[in-house]
């Protein structure tokens, strides 16, 4: 062989080499990721269990103290969670020492200062589990419990970016009016023989109240984040119109997401991806009303999309909004941790996960089945959705590498 063919040949090797080696470690590093994707997912199922107990082990510090410290830029709260049913416990049983009429918005609600000074915010239970609310995706009043379902599920996702929540019965007469402002106050009335109150938002009307049964009412808390990290508020690129024949540029421009993609905080960092984990989540839980969407202040874009007000959903189980994955089927992105966790929790496995979650709020059973039969037929759909994608783009494409290292230090 002359020498000129030898060094070409030898080139050739080369560079198989090369690229053989570089697939391996590609492949290898995949690999590892999804091993840990697996890993951690066994680590849900173990802890999806939440008894409410009040012991905190190991620690002199608050219940609230604790819940403070878990909060980072990129988690509300960590994967692992010894005392979460200690916090949560405390948020359905520390003593009321102060009621008032909610932050701005427009669905009622009450905040309340528990013992220790924690503020918590109260949706009152407005529908019975089997109601079904007809009409818009986004119609009707908050459901109390789809709060509580919402947070479950953020933990079933890996996602950790809901407050906690945690249904809860108050007294109105005993625990609430005592304590109350007189703005607050104003608002009490009786309806029959129960206790009532309207409070104040946008929509709150003295002729809509929620009432108690006798003074006993139930809602949900949640736990108000730290005043150490103040929130900001941002219109959601895929927001509604909410006016008829009005449609807003996603709903008939195709091409929209490469507008979005564009802009800022969209051009970089891991909003964009958030905001495609969002729709999964909202899809799931059929939520069409987030219009706006709160991150932590002054972060420019590196913190994470904060799923709170998730009230809107579980409003009707027959009824899957495939406009709220417009995020999704525009962009044809997703986290390839996010794909992976859909993945584990098919076959039925999400519906019994989250029921499982769900098992030890004081006011279960949160959800009923039609609600959880949802979930699993609204997953295979968002499945089909990315498959389509990868049909189109490639895997390569579609499935986005986003693992970020998160610190609780």
């Amino acid at each position: 062989m002359k020498l000129k063919q030898r060094v070409v040949l030898l080139a050739i090797l080369l560079v198989i080499f090369i690229f053989t080696k570089v697939f391996l470690i590609d492949n290898l590093d995949t690999s590892a990721a999804n091993r840990e994707d697996q890993r951690a997912f066994q680590r849900m199922l173990a802890g999806l269990r939440v008894a409410l107990d009040p012991r905190l082990e190991h620690t002199l510090q608050s219940p609230w103290e604790i819940a403070a410290q878990w909060v980072v830029p990129r988690e509300v709260y960590p994967e692992d969670t010894p005392e979460l049913g200690a916090v949560m416990h405390a948020m359905t049983t520390k003593k009321i020492i102060k009621a008032d009429v909610g932050y701005k918005g427009t669905q009622l609600k009450a905040l309340l200062i528990l013992e220790g000074g924690q503020k918590v915010v109260f949706k009152p239970k407005r529908y019975a589990r089997d109601y079904i609310v007809e009409g818009e995706p986004y119609a009707g009043y908050d459901r109390h419990n789809a709060e509580v379902a919402a947070f479950h599920l953020d933990r079933i996702l890996g996602f950790r970016r809901a407050p906690l929540v945690v249904g809860r019965f108050v007294n109105l007469r005993t625990e609430i009016k005592p304590v109350a402002t007189e703005q607050l106050l104003g608002t009490f009335m009786t309806v029959g023989n129960n206790t009532c109150f309207y409070g104040k938002c946008y929509y709150c009307r003295e002729t809509e109240p929620a009432c108690a049964d006798g003074d006993i009412m139930e809602g949900s808390v949640t736990l108000w984040l730290p005043d150490v990290w103040p929130l900001q508020k941002h219109r959601h690129p895929w927001g509604r119109t909410y006016r008829e024949g009005k449609l807003a540029r996603w709903e008939y421009d195709e091409s929209y997401c490469d507008a979005v993609k564009k802009t800022s905080p969209y051009d970089s960092g891991p909003r964009l991806l958030d905001i495609i984990d969002t729709a999964i989540f909202d899809y799931l839980i059929g939520n069409a009303d987030r219009h706006h969407y709160e991150s932590f202040q002054d972060d420019e874009g590196a913190s994470m999309l904060i799923l709170l007000d998730n009230a809107k959903s579980f409003g009707n189980p027959a009824l899957d909004e495939r406009s709220i994955l417009a995020p999704l089927y525009q962009c044809c992105i997703i986290r390839v941790s996010t794909w992976n966790r859909l993945n584990y929790l098919k076959n039925g496995v999400l519906k019994s996960a989250l029921k499982t979650a769900m098992s030890h709020d004081p006011i279960s059973p949160v959800l009923s089945t039609p609600h959880l039969d949802a979930l699993d037929q609204r997953l295979l759909s968002i499945l089909a959705t990315v498959k389509q994608c990868t049909d189109q783009f490639g895997p390569d494409v579609v499935l986005v590498e986003d693992r970020m290292t998160l610190s609780h230090l």
